[in-house]
């Protein structure tokens, strides 16, 4: 369902939590759905890695392979599995993980535009599984989740994407639709990836940027904060 009231709308790793969702998920399958192939998962990718240190891949680029390649250690688990799924990750991985700053920064910013509109919505928009933001989501009162959609067939995952990884301008397109002509009054993000998302807002707030992102917060006088 879409929306057309005022919007706040944040990031989630690195942002909201200092933990990595593909950590909580890697775990996530080696304790309920161990394989060889989930042993390995790491070390068979450590050229790719190497690649992204170096630069010859774009770290998005990087981002999006890794959570493809993911994606197959799920096929096979079914929708009840993968909504338990998120809710373990943000439980055991990203929840107790959590930034203070940036709950906070959002948390104010909610209950500041709420005094002013009532019905001012908060939403997160994250690069992870769909199931993990739907589970962080509720934890920050968020209306809804913008993720990264697992591909189902017949109530299981196939063990690919259903879309795009929801990632720069991906993600900010995934938020004009759904605040459907609404206000997007404060963004939320950390990396250089989340700069088209900041630019869509009134006010954009980088919590704990990278290198990247601080220098065009600088330079474009985007708050800073962490």
């Amino acid at each position: 369902m879409s929306m057309s009231s005022a919007v706040i709308v944040s990031d989630m790793d690195g942002t909201l939590t200092t933990a990595e969702t593909w950590r909580g998920v890697l775990a996530w399958v080696l304790q309920h759905r161990p394989s060889a192939a989930a042993r390995r998962f790491v070390s068979v990718r450590l050229p790719l890695v190497l690649l992204a240190k170096l630069g010859v891949i774009s770290k998005e680029r990087f981002r999006a392979r890794w959570l493809s390649d993911q994606a197959t250690l799920l096929r096979g688990a079914s929708a009840d599995e993968l909504a338990a799924m998120g809710e373990w990750v943000v439980e055991h991985h990203l929840w107790p993980a959590r930034r203070a700053a940036g709950i906070n920064a959002v948390a104010v910013a909610l209950s500041a535009a709420r005094t002013a509109d009532p019905s001012t919505q908060l939403l997160l928009a994250t690069g992870g599984y769909q199931q993990v933001g739907d589970a962080f989501a509720r934890r920050i009162g968020a209306v809804a989740a913008l993720g990264t959609p697992l591909e189902l067939m017949e109530g299981r995952a196939t063990g690919r994407l259903a879309a795009a990884t929801q990632s720069g301008e991906q993600k900010a397109a995934a938020v004009r639709v759904r605040a459907a002509g609404g206000q997007i009054l404060v963004a939320f993000g950390d990396t250089a990836a989340d700069a088209p998302l900041l630019s869509m807002a009134q006010r954009a707030v980088a919590v704990a940027p990278d290198k990247q992102l601080r220098k065009e917060a600088l330079r474009r006088g985007w708050e800073i904060v962490g």
